[in-house]
Formats: structure tokens, C-alpha cells, sequence
């Protein structure tokens, strides 16, 4: 797991492309985050913080003059608005999920939909059976994919994108891929234990699996700034309890697979923690 340490924090406004191209030049391996109204710079090793801040001060005194190339001056400062392409793993997510959305609102026959459902299933007469799931282990993770409205798909794919992009930048990409299987594995299981065989879906177990994630792994290592705001747990949090009580259902909003949320966030919690734990110590002996 690759490390960032702060180096320098400024005004959101002010524009460091150039300082970028300057450390780019020096070989300093850095990034360039958005929080809180300020832009942080973080760089891969510690021992160049100093570096940093001086060439900053230089720069910023005029004591340093920096010439970008029409290619340099084309480009942007890597930020959360466009971490994008450091974030895949969570990019195929997300159009996977969409893929697996279209599937249900453009009436796919039940064969493609029953590849992705957690057991097989088919059609007798006037009702819908499970089968066993078999040897088809893929199974485990594929319901997240699936979706069944527009909001469900919208709100999830939101904060999909919001909490996975920053969790994959700081995990990297394979760490990011394994997290989400865990998670989805963990989610899928605990909404069959608990409701047995039937039909349900969607990313949100992930989702609150990397927001519990989110939220425990910085209490453990503080170089990671992915943890929500308090403004953004107490509306998560507010909206599992609302579904785990019903009124999301009293609502209109259909059946909510409550066991897959609550899996999800535990499953993802605990990981935060060992993950956390381990980084903070492999990189502080």
C-alpha cells in the first residue's frame, strides 16, 4: 500500500500547476488533494515535506521561475475532481453497475438477469423459484450489480464514486478490487442468511462497507484523510436506521435489503481497522 504524507495545505483558489511541474521536474512523487476548502499536497516520501514547502516559498517569493510547456499548461493539478483515472477499479464498478441496471429497466429475459442473482432462478407456472447456487461461486458478488430504479441506481453510483475513489487512492488499485470482493461477499451472505432465497441487489452493502471503512481507518492511521463528515455519517447512518425500521418501505420505496447494509458496514468497519492497523505500523516501526 503506497503511503502519502501532508506537505503543504493552501487556498482551494490558487492554482498549482505549476508548483506540480516544478516537482514533477524534481522527481518528487506527489498529490494533489481537495479538503475542506483547501488544497493539500502530499508527497510519497516524508523526507521531502521540507522540500516541498521550500520550493513553494521560493517559487511563490520569485526566487524561482517556472516555464510550463504548452503540454504542462494543457494539463490540471490531480485533484478529487478529476482523480478519475487513479481511481479504475472504482470507475468499472460504477458502469458495471449501470450495465447491470439497464439489464432490469430494459426488460432483459430472465436467463441474463438469473446469471447475476445470488441463486438461479426460474419461472413455473405463476412463480418464481430458487435454485441452489451450486458450484457458481461468482454468485457472491454479482447481485451488487444489479439495480432496480433510478434512484437506486443514481444515489448508489454517487456515493460509490465519493467514498471508493478516495478509499482506492490511498489502498491503490488491487487493494481496492479485493476490499470491494470482501465486502460484496460479506454483504450478499448476510442478506441470504437473514432472508433466505429471494430476489435482491444493488451496491449499497459495498457503499456502507467503505463508509464503515472510511470512517474506522483513519482513526488508526491519520495519513489517510478519507473519513466522512459528520454531516455525511449522520445521514447514512440516519438512512439505515429509517430502512431498518420501515419507513423507507412505508414510504413507497420498495423492499430494502437491510441485512446486506448492516453486513456491509460491519464488514467494512473491521477492515478498516486491520487495514489501518497494518499500514500505521509497517510504515511506523
Amino acid at each position: 500500500m503506497q503511503d502519502f504524507y501532508p506537505a503543504l495545505s493552501v487556498a482551494v483558489e490558487e492554482d498549482l500547476l505549476p508548483l506540480s511541474a516544478l516537482l514533477h521536474q524534481r522527481g518528487v512523487l506527489h498529490r494533489i488533494f481537495e479538503e475542506g476548502g483547501r488544497q493539500v499536497v502530499m508527497v510519497a516520501d516524508a523526507g521531502q515535506a521540507a522540500q516541498v514547502q521550500e520550493l513553494y516559498r521560493a517559487w511563490r517569493a520569485g526566487e524561482v521561475r517556472i516555464a510550463l510547456s504548452p503540454r504542462e499548461q494543457a494539463a490540471r493539478p490531480v485533484t478529487t475532481s478529476t482523480f478519475w483515472h487513479r481511481a479504475p477499479v472504482t470507475l468499472a464498478l460504477v458502469v458495471l453497475s449501470v450495465c447491470g441496471f439497464l439489464l432490469v429497466y430494459l426488460n432483459a429475459g430472465l436467463n441474463w438477469l438469473s446469471y447475476l442473482t445470488f441463486t438461479p432462478i426460474r419461472i413455473s407456472g405463476d412463480q418464481l423459484l430458487f435454485d441452489s447456487i451450486g458450484g457458481q461461486y461468482w454468485r457472491l458478488v454479482t447481485p451488487v450489480f444489479l439495480h432496480f430504479g433510478w434512484m437506486h441506481i443514481v444515489f448508489n453510483c454517487l456515493w460509490l464514486w465519493e467514498l471508493g475513489g478516495r478509499v482506492e487512492q490511498v489502498l491503490g488499485h488491487f487493494n481496492m478490487f479485493m476490499l470491494f470482493l470482501v465486502i460484496a461477499v460479506v454483504s450478499n451472505a448476510s442478506q441470504f442468511a437473514f432472508d433466505g432465497a429471494s430476489l435482491f441487489g444493488g451496491m449499497s452493502g459495498v457503499v456502507y462497507g467503505l463508509l464503515g471503512f472510511s470512517w474506522v481507518a483513519p482513526h488508526l492511521q491519520p495519513l489517510w484523510r478519507i473519513q466522512p463528515s459528520r454531516g455525511i455519517m449522520l445521514l447514512m447512518v440516519g438512512w439505515l436506521l429509517a430502512c431498518m425500521v420501515g419507513v423507507v418501505e412505508v414510504l413507497g420505496f420498495g423492499a430494502i435489503a437491510n441485512a446486506a447494509h448492516v453486513g456491509g458496514l460491519l464488514c467494512g468497519a473491521l477492515l478498516g481497522a486491520v487495514f489501518g492497523a497494518f499500514s500505521k505500523y509497517n510504515h511506523h516501526p
